[in-house]
């Protein structure tokens, strides 16, 4: 979820947006939420839950036409793309963002 959507979840219940962006942010550094930017300039917060959340080693799907965020669980940043040969020597991939049009949009 984004900032701002936490925020019109809990903006009915009294709570001010600068609150929710420090609380999100706090849990973030403190483990409890996976904090990610994918390309569009928008925070997101995931909550990190099993083995693949709690690394935040998992591959995300973002629809470029509505924004929507979906995880793709089976499909690790390691086992998604490596770099052999003399492009190993580049470094190691932590994230793997894939772009297209969700069925919704299509």
């Amino acid at each position: 979820m984004t900032h701002s959507q936490v925020a019109g979840a809990l903006a009915p219940q009294g709570f001010d947006k600068a609150t929710i962006y420090r609380n999100l942010m706090d849990l973030a550094d403190v483990g409890l939420l996976h904090r990610l930017e994918l390309g569009d300039h928008v925070w997101r917060f995931e909550l990190r839950r099993g083995a693949e959340h709690e690394s935040g080693d998992h591959t995300h799907f973002l629809c470029v036409d509505c924004g929507d965020v979906s995880c793709v669980p089976d499909l690790s940043h390691q086992a998604a793309v490596t770099l052999v040969g003399e492009r190993a020597a580049l470094g190691r991939v932590t994230e793997v963002v894939l772009k297209g049009h969700c069925k919704r949009c299509e």
